[in-house]
């Protein structure tokens, strides 16, 4: 299947801003003002709020990276010329 550029383009903006969303998301999770992701004040005890919101983070910016590099690749391809092996 071969990519449009038009379509490779929104694939990689789309990774971009979703490293820079969700790595964003993780220093303000981080540094939590409202005392909903840890106990204290030094970080020893995290709280299942910030399990699940590492979690949902960690694995968005999985996607986000996933998804840009299909756009990366489609890119490639359309600036080579050549389609993508059909599998």
């Amino acid at each position: 299947m071969k990519l449009s550029r038009r379509t490779s383009w929104f694939l990689v903006a789309f990774g971009v801003w979703s490293v820079i969303i969700w790595t964003t998301f993780v220093k303000n999770l981080w540094a939590d003002s409202a005392h909903q992701a840890f106990t204290d004040g030094n970080h020893s005890h995290p709280t299942a709020f910030f399990w699940i919101h590492l979690a949902l983070a960690v694995t968005s910016f999985a996607l986000g990276l996933v998804v840009g590099s299909v756009g990366v690749r489609g890119l490639r391809v359309s600036r080579e010329g050549n389609a993508l092996p059909e599998s």
